[in-house]
């Protein structure tokens, strides 16, 4: 059975319009996931301790506080949380220093959201001072708003991030997609309510009711978005 699209600007399609994109950062648009990892393992190492390849599925796509804190806990090391923090913050920064590879995909989706004007936003648990520097690779035009982990009282798999970013955007949660790569960050984005788009990086996401999942962000563009909001009853 073929599904009629109501035409734009009808009351039915300016309903289901897409009003705004708001994009995870580590693992969704820049292949970093594995340098979190990599920072944590040398870090770690330094102090005297070996971590678990296992917990690499834990401490993904969360607060900082809460990936840091389970380390600590787990390895029995001694170092304060905001001395973790402090060293975890420069390896990676460090090392973002030296190379940022864009996901396939990310520059040309976030080209076209530029081009037609969606407003868009990068919503991350990572700590401003990364966000910033990773900033400059992506391009601050792309984005009309950034959400910083650092910057809420509680972030993912809090939904307080993408509500503050459809907010700051003057969006509906409903009306918003959501692309995020981890368990955590669709977590955080379906409790705000927004259609979420996964593109697993590190551990694999199932498709549910309202949750789209994609291999790459090669499937995605301005038309798929769109789509989505059509979809919604």
């Amino acid at each position: 059975m073929t599904t009629k699209v109501p035409p734009r600007g009808t009351p039915t399609a300016q309903r289901r319009a897409l009003q705004a994109v708001l994009l995870d950062m580590d693992g969704t648009l820049v292949d970093t996931e594995g340098f979190w990892w990599d920072v944590e393992v040398e870090v770690f190492a330094a102090l005297g301790h070996t971590l678990d390849e296992t917990w690499r599925h834990i401490v993904v796509g969360g607060p900082m506080t809460r990936s840091a804190g389970f380390l600590i806990e787990a390895t029995g090391a001694d170092i304060t949380l905001a001395e973790l923090t402090t060293l975890l913050n420069d390896g990676f920064e460090e090392r973002i220093g030296r190379s940022l590879p864009l996901m396939p995909g990310a520059a040309r989706l976030l080209a076209e959201l530029y081009e037609y004007e969606i407003p868009t936003a990068l919503v991350s648990a990572s700590h401003r001072r990364i966000i910033d520097r990773v900033l400059a690779s992506l391009g601050p035009q792309h984005f009309a708003l950034t959400v910083a982990g650092d910057e809420v009282s509680r972030t993912k798999p809090y939904p307080d991030p993408y509500l503050l970013a459809a907010a700051g955007l003057g969006a509906e949660p409903a009306r918003c997609a959501v692309i995020e790569d981890t368990a955590t960050g669709v977590e955080a984005a379906e409790a705000a309510g927004c259609r979420v788009v996964a593109v697993p990086s590190v551990a694999p996401i199932a498709p549910t009711d309202g949750r789209t999942v994609v291999s790459s962000l090669e499937e995605v563009d301005l038309a798929f978005l769109r789509g989505l909001m059509t979809e919604m009853r």
